[in-house]
């Protein structure tokens, strides 16, 4: 079984990454934190894996954090919720909030992620509540929140800018425009004009 890939990045996108160890090029479906974290191409890379096993094919999941990796293999133990699924929920939510919104019963928080329905959503909640106790989570920063700052951070996200970044340039924006915090358009528009 692989647990750890060292090599250099020969392809990488948001999704996949290709990196050649000992000759051999590795395809390994990663998530958008873990491609936003990743080295340029011709980099050397190093991803924490977890290796599944069928009847049809071995498939590699990266992660380059360790803690991304622990909540991928809680996930996945969530009937109705294969490896792929839980790429995308690690992808839609960052893990922090993901952990937080599963504790806090947040429902809603969970059906934004694309796949995730109210059935799955309850059934994540139910299975993985008091199975999340050993994840540090930060406490929640006072900061700018709303359906249009969530709708705005996805969106500059899977633009390819990365988190931290979108969520600083949200955050100046709205304290130019206390308005924009409710107007999805407005606020991606001057989101857009701090961030480049």
């Amino acid at each position: 079984m692989i647990a750890h890939l060292r090599g250099r990045l020969i392809d990488k996108q948001p999704g996949q990454a290709i990196v050649e160890a000992a000759g051999v090029g590795y395809d390994v479906a990663i998530s958008v934190p873990t491609f936003t974290m990743l080295p340029g191409v011709g980099a050397e890379a190093s991803l924490h894996i977890h290796t599944q096993v069928t009847d049809d094919a071995i498939s590699l999941f990266g992660f380059h954090d360790r803690e991304e990796k622990r909540l991928f293999e809680r996930l996945i133990t969530v009937s109705g919720v294969g490896p792929r699924l839980a790429i995308k929920m690690l992808s839609g939510l960052q893990p922090e909030r993901a952990v937080r919104a599963i504790r806090a019963q947040d429902h809603a928080q969970l059906t934004r992620i694309p796949g995730v329905g109210k059935k799955l959503a309850e059934r994540l909640v139910v299975e993985l509540k008091d199975k999340l106790d050993d994840f540090a989570v930060a406490p929640v920063v006072a900061g700018v929140k709303g359906a249009a700052v969530d709708d705005v951070l996805s969106a500059l996200v899977n633009l390819g800018y990365q988190r931290p970044a979108a969520e600083k340039a949200i955050e100046q924006a709205v304290s130019k425009d206390e308005a924009l915090a409710g107007d999805f358009d407005g606020l991606f528009r001057g989101a857009l004009k701090v961030i480049r």
